[in-house]
């Protein structure tokens, strides 16, 4: 059976229809559902699955869709329309796990007879309606909707206002000086000298890796801090309270307790734990690589004190350059983004034994790039590629679901959201395109499930990082860079530089997983502390996780747009992160290894969240997973 893709219009007006009228059908059909499951007694158990399954299915459908376009198309107008249909979709989810006449028709029915897919389905909806507040008495289960419904309205205003809060400033022509060529020429200076500088990645990054001008680097990373400041500010402080409040009305010590209780984790009191754990693991490097980068500040400021985070990519660029002989500008010239973009494509359509055929179809803007992926005559789901920054479009680098793959009924798709430049990259930018093409992927060839709750990346969410993590490693490998790579002379990068690259990657790396640290210190903290002061406790997590010290009197929480999505588990990517080092332990035989990646993709990737993240792992490494890799990566070893 040929399954369609998703019909995109081609004008305003059609879209607008997408984003109100799809969501709406499906809407409707939910209700439909649910009216079968309450009313038709004699309904058996695999029965009520099937349609359960039908109602995740259009609830996926109309979230997914809706949320894509809030976050990426040109009008905003249709920006809002689409918005107010996630919040309508997000209120339904909410509701309907919080009707006992649902729940009765499962908590009830028999489980005789089925199979190990139904149970495991039975099992997670039974969970899901605990975790809904089914069980309350009338009045909180009428609290805890409200509050589940505050909650999506308050994480969207959240993640509005960081889209929508793009700053600019205005620098001397003389203070980019060591940018790029290519950047000052695209930067022309105003009739007064001065250049603009916004804080879309473009201009963030290189600024903040090659900006000699200490005052051009804090410039614009104290604009990026104040990113939607201070309209979010009590935003978030209501988004904590509510999310508390929520929390012990189901019954659980903290929004840290409700999240993990579905998480590879298992409580809210592993994650300071966890994060102990890597803050002794990284301490001997981070004590040993610290003073090198204040005694390089130094030699352009002789009377600085402390590396701020202003000063961090800066200084890295800078001591990799001199002491390990890797000039990051030399290296971007081998990354021109079209390149890229061909490269990712062909190394892990290899690696993954897939073919990517451009399509040539209606998007939501002219930039996005639309791809069947295929195997043999066999088409395997759709992606887009949605790469530049613009005004009013999610303003980071993620992916994004568009369809829930389900078997025989829907065909999976999937979109990238990210804001690279048109030009050069860094090879950083690299790294993060391996890395989200790696959900990408994850949700593709994971979306053949029977059930749509377990499709694509719909696994633990403390797992669902590990294998993008995993897919960066590919970017660090020569032969792979040297089969998409091309300097304006169309040579490769060398493999000395990547191996040079390689060595000077162990420098930074603890610091690096410290700054990972205050993330995930202030994510869980802010959820499960609720400080009056954000803005204090914010900085004072930041300076108490890194000798690398926050700039200060910034409001970073503001712009932290993983606090809606993550709330208090960002330690999840260091979580994944340790399982990623791991799984690369088995590519041995060589990252290309057709026999390891087809074991990779049919014991992980391919099973979506059809089994617990823990099986997977051991599935393909033959072992649970250990911290050992991880911890010698941490070393530099």
């Amino acid at each position: 059976m040929t399954l369609a893709p998703l019909p995109f219009p081609s004008d305003s007006a059609g879209w607008a229809a997408f984003a109100s009228e799809r969501p709406a059908d499906r809407i409707a059909r939910v209700h439909e559902i649910d009216a079968r499951l309450t009313s038709e007694a004699e309904l058996s158990t695999a029965a009520r699955l099937e349609l359960w399954n039908d109602a995740d299915i259009a609830l996926a459908e109309a979230l997914s869709e809706a949320y894509v376009v809030s976050e990426a198309h040109p009008d905003s107008e249709v920006r809002e329309i689409a918005e107010s249909q996630v919040q309508a979709v997000e209120s339904l989810s909410a509701a309907r796990l919080l009707n006992r006449e649902l729940w009765s028709s499962f908590a009830d029915a028999s489980t005789d007879g089925l199979d190990e897919d139904q149970a495991r389905l039975l099992s997670h909806l039974l969970r899901d309606f605990r975790r809904g507040g089914v069980e309350l008495d009338e009045a909180d289960r009428e609290r805890a909707r409200h509050l589940a419904d505050r909650d999506t309205a308050l994480s969207l205003a959240f993640s509005r206002n960081i889209r929508d809060g793009r700053r600019e400033i205005t620098v001397p022509a003389e203070g980019l000086a060591g940018m790029p060529q290519d950047f000052i020429d695209a930067h022309p200076a105003d009739a007064h000298g001065l250049v603009t500088l916004s804080t879309d990645y473009p201009d963030l990054m290189p600024t903040r890796d090659y900006a000699h001008d200490r005052a051009t680097r804090v410039a614009l990373v104290s604009a990026y801090n104040d990113l939607a400041w201070p309209e979010n500010d009590a935003i978030l402080a209501e988004l904590l309270d509510v999310r508390a409040e929520r929390a012990r009305l189901l019954g659980y010590a903290d929004w840290a307790g409700y999240e993990t209780e579905t998480r590879m984790i298992g409580s809210g009191a592993e994650i300071p734990a966890f994060l102990s754990r890597l803050d002794d693991a990284s301490r001997p490097a981070t004590d040993a690589e610290y003073p090198i980068l204040l005694e390089r500040l130094r030699r352009d400021i002789p009377d600085a004190d402390v590396v701020s985070i202003a000063d961090f990519w800066y200084l890295l660029g800078a001591i990799k350059r001199e002491q390990y002989d890797v000039d990051a500008q030399l290296v971007r010239s081998y990354f021109p983004f079209e390149r890229v973009v061909e490269g990712v494509l062909d190394v892990t359509g290899r690696l993954l034994d897939v073919e990517y055929v451009p399509v040539d179809v209606p998007a939501w803007h002219s930039d996005v790039q639309s791809f069947d992926v295929v195997r043999g005559a066999d088409r395997l789901g759709r992606i887009h590629l949605d790469l530049h920054p613009r005004e009013g479009k999610f303003s980071h680098a993620a992916c994004f679901p568009l369809a829930p793959g389900v078997a025989g009924r829907v065909l999976p798709e999937a979109a990238l959201l990210c804001n690279f430049s048109r030009g050069l990259l860094e090879h950083d930018e690299v790294v993060t395109f391996f890395h989200e093409f790696g959900h990408l992927v994850h949700d593709i060839l994971g979306g053949r499930q029977r059930f749509a709750r377990f499709s694509g990346v719909a696994t633990e969410w403390d797992f669902v990082e590990a294998p993008s993590q995993l897919l960066e490693e590919w970017a660090w490998d020569a032969d792979v860079l040297a089969s998409f790579s091309a300097n304006a002379d169309g040579e490769p990068i060398p493999a000395d530089l990547v191996a040079r690259m390689r060595t000077a990657d162990a420098f930074g790396r603890a610091l690096e997983v410290r700054r990972q640290l205050g993330h995930a210190s202030v994510s869980y903290h802010l959820h499960v502390d609720r400080p009056a002061d954000l803005q204090a406790e914010t900085e004072r997590l930041y300076a108490a996780s890194s000798p690398v010290q926050p700039l200060g009197g910034l409001h970073s929480y503001a712009g932290f747009g993983h606090l809606t999505g993550y709330g208090a588990c960002y330690y999840t990517y260091q979580w994944s992160l340790v399982i990623a080092r791991d799984l690369l332990s088995g590519f041995e035989a060589g990252l290309m290894d057709p026999e390891t990646a087809r074991r990779y993709r049919t014991e992980v990737l391919e099973r979506g969240g059809s089994r617990d993240a823990r099986d997977l792992v051991e599935a393909f490494l033959g072992r649970p997973s250990s911290f050992d890799a991880y911890r010698e990566w941490l070393a530099g070893e």
